[in-house]
């Protein structure tokens, strides 16, 4: 009689209990190895290999003894898949579906032991669908009320988003759930405030801030691993500015609606500080148009020698005295994003005339293909067509270096015959 490889699948959503001598994952264990052994006329055997999964979520398919599994069968090293639950293999229909799709192209058979049913008959496969259908199901009202227990944890002023951000830790033990202030940090909050109050620059305010030695946020997991502790940049400001659990609110959103709830911690923020730093914000973002609204021609090829993006960007400065007055000219350049976000300091390339740049580049490219088919009439033509030549533009202090795609150089040499 031919053996049959048997596996035996364990999975446990959470991680708790997993470290008693006898958890569930090991009951779901010795409840396949009865089945198997019920089996022993048809010649069923169980491999010694282990597949478990013990905290790990049945609603993905990124779990590490589900990947060995599938690597073993894709080995034609199992012949039957038992699991004491369906949803212990899956609670998603489509994953289900796909590992089922492999399973009848490797010939693999899919038993559970509480339910009873044979994938290779078309009832077995149709009560399966049903029983992860309910499956898939439950997972879904699960979550449901997980968001709407959250939602009501917020209303009643109480942080439950994880990690707090600077300025605030979480209780420890004896104390009253909630936050508690961090002095240290709280200082440093205090000083984005009064520095953004100062010089109404998001890059000033980062640049000095790191200057003086500050960071993110830095903590430690359970696990040991320390996170955080990384530069300040400028939109690491502008959460920080704009995130009201400063001023002692809590926020939750949900389905893009958010709403502020009054917390339960104290805060580290005055209202009026709040209120004159959001208007000068609002103030800036709409007064202030630094975005060019027509393409440019390196926009996403030019980069820096560190290889550091450059975007376009423009500002609007006054006509002069014989030009009409009240009318502004607009100015476009290039912008290191390593500029923007860690200081201008700390790129030797910070910003370059985006129209000299351009004429420069496309120069160079339309005398290198010697093609006069690209010098269009239509300037957004011509630049389309000599965008299509360019791979990538690296600028540094002294040189420019232009990488053309060579497919491309090649079709145009050909119309030039």
């Amino acid at each position: 009689m031919n053996k049959t490889r048997c596996a035996i699948y364990t999975r446990k959503s959470s991680e708790e209990g997993l470290d008693q001598a006898f958890n569930s994952l090991d009951a779901q264990r010795e409840a396949g190895l009865d089945y198997i052994k019920s089996q022993k006329h048809e010649g069923w055997v169980a491999i010694d290999t282990a597949y478990d999964d013990g905290g790990f979520s049945g609603g993905t398919m990124k779990r590490p003894g589900l990947e060995q599994l599938m690597k073993d069968i894709d080995k034609g090293r199992i012949d039957v898949v038992v699991v004491y639950k369906v949803d212990r293999l899956s609670r998603s229909l489509g994953d289900f579906a796909r590992m089922m799709q492999v399973f009848d192209e490797k010939k693999v058979s899919f038993v559970s032991v509480t339910q009873q049913f044979n994938t290779t008959t078309s009832m077995g496969r149709l009560t399966l669908n049903m029983l992860l259908s309910f499956a898939q199901f439950e997972r879904e009202v699960a979550g449901e009320r997980i968001r709407d227990k959250i939602a009501a944890t917020k209303k009643q002023g109480y942080w439950v988003c994880g990690q707090p951000p600077l300025g605030y830790r979480l209780q420890r033990e004896g104390e009253e759930r909630g936050l508690y202030i961090i002095p240290e940090e709280a200082a440093t909050v205090r000083k984005v405030f009064e520095r953004y109050e100062e010089t109404q620059s998001l890059v000033g305010v980062a640049e000095s801030l790191t200057k003086d030695g500050h960071s993110t946020k830095q903590w430690m997991e359970r696990s040991g691993k320390i996170r955080g502790g990384k530069p300040i940049t400028q939109k690491y400001i502008y959460r920080t500015l704009m995130n009201p659990i400063y001023i002692g609110k809590v926020t939750h959103t949900r389905n893009g609606k958010t709403e502020v709830f009054d917390g339960r911690h104290e805060a580290i923020i005055s209202k009026e500080t709040w209120n004159r730093v959001q208007a000068s914000i609002q103030s800036q973002s709409r007064n202030t148009n630094h975005r060019w609204s027509k393409p440019c021609l390196l926009q996403g090829k030019l980069i820096t020698p560190s290889g550091c993006a450059m975007s376009p960007t423009s500002v609007q400065r006054p006509l002069s005295r014989k030009e009409q007055h009240g009318r502004k000219r607009r100015i476009r350049y290039y912008v290191s994003q390593q500029a923007l976000k860690h200081g201008f300091k700390s790129c030797p390339i910070k910003t370059m005339n985006a129209e000299h740049l351009d004429d420069l580049v496309r120069g160079l490219v339309l005398d290198y293909v010697s093609n006069h088919t690209l010098d269009e009439n239509d300037p957004a033509i011509r630049d389309a067509k000599v965008r299509e030549l360019i791979e990538s533009v690296v600028l540094s202090t002294d040189s420019i270096f232009i990488s053309l795609r060579r497919d491309s150089v090649a079709d145009v040499w050909k119309q030039t015959g």
